[in-house]
């Protein structure tokens, strides 16, 4: 298909992507991108990183300048939400009552934080951390000595314990798991993160559940189960992501933790697309469905679902892979360590350069690479293969890190 007019419903590097690999494709037709933000499309993660740190303007984070979108035709309403969607009248109506027809139609939706469900929840001192209103939010409280409590020990909220700790606030980290990243990494990347967080003077206290949030306007404060009060000048929750997927429901579209596609970006409705953090696909990696948050995830189904709507077939078969700058320390994931059996630590931790394999019944899962780079990007093609490595292998910095899979 070449005219006609699509919809995308989102502002984000999903729907950016979507219309921009469109014309790459060579779609002639309408394109209308519909984004609840005032601002372009951005980049989100310097958001925790270099942005909330200050060293960027907010125009250094746009996907695309503003001229691009001219020059390429597309239409941009900034500003704007979809408020509903017709699939039998191809009709998106705007929250300003505007209705929209559309051929084909791009939910790239995304997520919003998870918020806080206990006593005190709605407190003003208290923030999470998602688009640019929100940073906006939180530097305006980044002031040297200040005291932020982080709730939450994963890559956000550690991401910007970093920058506070380099700010010169006083930093406390409160997570609800036994250890910081529990969800994401062995413990021997978790512990590594922790001493190095403590090392530059972060408080960090796991295992800690938050019961309320208590205090006036001013000085706010973290109510743990155990009986803690914790003192702080602002809180920043980052507890995760929930998709945005109540429009699709409400239009009918199948739905089960995100929107549910197949490999080329199709909802249960004809006609119907979605992408990025909002949808749920086949990965043929893992033989399982997965709904992936990631900048490599959204830029790919973008690609795949311009290629769908094009009339291309494109699956999208790609492994996920990740980051996280924390002071001076990269670290880059490639693959998923669901139902690791064995992890195989290659470098000393110590040194701060080091990488943990995942393995399954010997088959590589997954690798975090730390200030490893080579390491990381040769997994991520042994992960697509597929391959078996030997864990005496793995572990053996005699041999070089090209020659790993030779064995294979």
């Amino acid at each position: 298909m070449s005219v006609g007019t699509v919809v995308i419903v989102g502002g984000g590097q999903a729907a950016c992507q979507a219309a921009v690999s469109l014309r790459q494709e060579g779609y002639a037709g309408r394109i209308v991108m519909i984004g609840d933000e005032a601002v372009l499309p951005y980049q989100r993660p310097p958001l925790s990183k270099a942005y909330l740190a200050g060293q960027l303007a907010v125009e250094r984070l746009f996907l695309r300048p503003p001229a691009f979108y001219e020059q390429q035709k597309i239409e941009v309403q900034l500003g704007r939400t979809a408020s509903r969607i017709d699939v039998i009248g191809r009709q998106v109506e705007l929250d300003n009552g505007e209705r929209i027809d559309f051929d084909q139609l791009v939910l790239a939706t995304g997520g919003r934080p998870r918020k806080l469900a206990c006593p005190g929840a709605e407190h003003s001192r208290l923030f999470y951390l998602r688009d640019v209103r929100d940073v906006a939010a939180i530097q305006a409280q980044l002031k040297p000595g200040a005291r932020i409590a982080l709730v939450g020990g994963g890559y956000i909220g550690l991401e910007i314990a970093a920058v506070a700790r380099k700010l010169g606030l006083d930093v406390t980290v409160l997570e609800a798991a036994p250890s910081l990243l529990a969800r994401v990494t062995c413990p021997q990347v978790a512990n590594f993160y922790q001493r190095e967080h403590e090392a530059h003077g972060v408080k960090i206290r796991c295992g800690v559940m938050v019961n309320g949030i208590a205090g006036d306007e001013s000085h706010p404060a973290v109510l743990t189960a155990d009986g803690q009060r914790i003192e702080a000048d602002f809180i920043v929750a980052g507890i995760g992501l929930l998709p945005n997927v109540e429009l699709a429901m409400a239009a009918g579209l199948v739905c089960d933790n995100g929107i549910i596609v197949d490999d080329e970006c199709r909802t249960s409705v004809p006609g119907v697309y979605a992408a990025g953090d909002c949808a749920q696909h086949p990965s043929a990696v893992y033989h399982t469905r997965l709904r992936l948050e990631s900048v490599p995830n959204a830029i790919e189904q973008g690609k795949t679902t311009a290629a769908a709507i094009c009339g291309k077939s494109k699956p999208y078969r790609q492994v996920p892979w990740f980051w996280s700058d924390q002071y001076d320390i990269k670290l880059q994931t490639a693959g998923l360590n669901r139902g690791y059996d064995e992890v195989v630590i290659r470098g000393a931790p110590e040194s701060r350069s080091f990488a943990a394999w995942y393995l399954r019944d010997g088959r590589l899962l997954a690798v975090d690479a730390i200030n490893r780079p080579a390491e990381f990007t040769l997994a991520k093609s042994w992960i697509a293969e597929g391959l078996h490595i030997p864990s005496e292998r793995l572990s053996d910095e005699t041999i070089a890190v090209k020659s790993l899979a030779a064995a294979a």
